[in-house]
C-alpha cells in the first residue's frame, strides 16, 4: 500500500503541489494523466482500485457517481465508457478536485463535474456510484459518507465497492444492510480486496 505523506483527505493539503504525468490504462486505453502529492495513490492506479474496474460492469447512462475521486481513475474511467453520461467525481480535497478537471480536458471528456460534496444537486440520483472508499478516515467518518451517498442510488441502480478485506469490509457489508437496508452481496474477492455491491 502507497504510504502517503499526509492524510489525502484533507480539503487543502500542506504538501508542495508538484504536479507531474504519469502513463495509465483506463477503459482498455493506454493514457497520460497529472498526478500530485497530498492526493490518493500519486503514483497511478492503486491495487484496489484496479481490481474495482476489472469488476465492475460497464456503467449505464445517466449520472454517475465516482465517490472519493481522487485523481480521477474510476470518473475518467466512467465517461470514457459512456461518453454521454454526467460523471460526478466527488471529494473534499480540492487538489484532487482539480487534477480531475484537468484530466478530464486532457482527455476530451465533457461530461465529468468535479466538485465538492455540497456542490452537488439534492435532486439527483445515481445510475451507478463506483468507489474505492477512503477507510482510513476512521468508522464514524466512513458511515456518514457511505449514508450520505448510498441512499441516493436510482431504482434498479447499484452501486460498487472495492475494500481491503483486512480493514472491514465484511463488517462494513453488514453495517450497509442493517444501517441503510441496503442489500449488500460480495461480488468478487482478488489480492486481499473485496468487491461489494450494493443495490436499491
Amino acid at each position: 500500500m502507497t504510504e502517503e505523506p499526509e492524510h489525502y483527505f484533507t480539503a487543502e493539503p500542506a504538501s508542495d503541489d508538484e504536479r507531474r504525468l504519469v502513463a495509465v490504462r483506463l477503459a482498455g486505453r493506454d493514457v497520460e494523466v497529472e498526478v500530485a502529492p497530498g492526493v490518493f495513490s500519486p503514483g497511478g492506479v492503486d491495487k484496489g482500485t484496479q481490481v474495482l474496474l476489472r469488476e465492475v460492469p460497464p456503467p449505464p447512462s445517466g449520472d454517475l457517481l465516482d465517490l472519493g475521486c481522487g485523481w480521477g481513475p474510476l470518473a475518467l474511467t466512467m465517461a470514457l465508457e459512456q461518453p454521454h453520461a454526467t460523471v460526478w467525481a466527488v471529494d473534499v480535497n480540492t487538489r484532487a478536485l482539480d487534477l480531475v478537471r484537468r484530466n478530464a480536458e486532457r482527455l476530451g471528456l465533457a461530461g465529468v463535474r468535479a466538485v465538492t460534496p455540497d456542490d452537488v444537486p439534492d435532486d439527483v440520483a445515481f445510475a451507478a456510484i463506483w468507489s474505492n472508499p477512503p477507510i482510513r478516515v476512521g468508522k464514524q467518518a466512513l458511515h456518514e459518507l457511505l449514508g450520505r451517498w448510498l441512499p441516493r442510488l436510482g431504482s434498479d441502480a447499484a452501486a460498487w465497492l472495492v475494500v481491503q478485506k483486512n480493514l472491514g469490509s465484511d463488517s462494513l457489508a453488514r453495517w450497509i444492510e442493517s444501517e441503510l437496508g441496503l442489500p449488500t452481496a460480495r461480488e468478487a474477492s482478488s489480492k486481499g480486496f473485496r468487491i461489494l455491491r450494493v443495490t436499491r
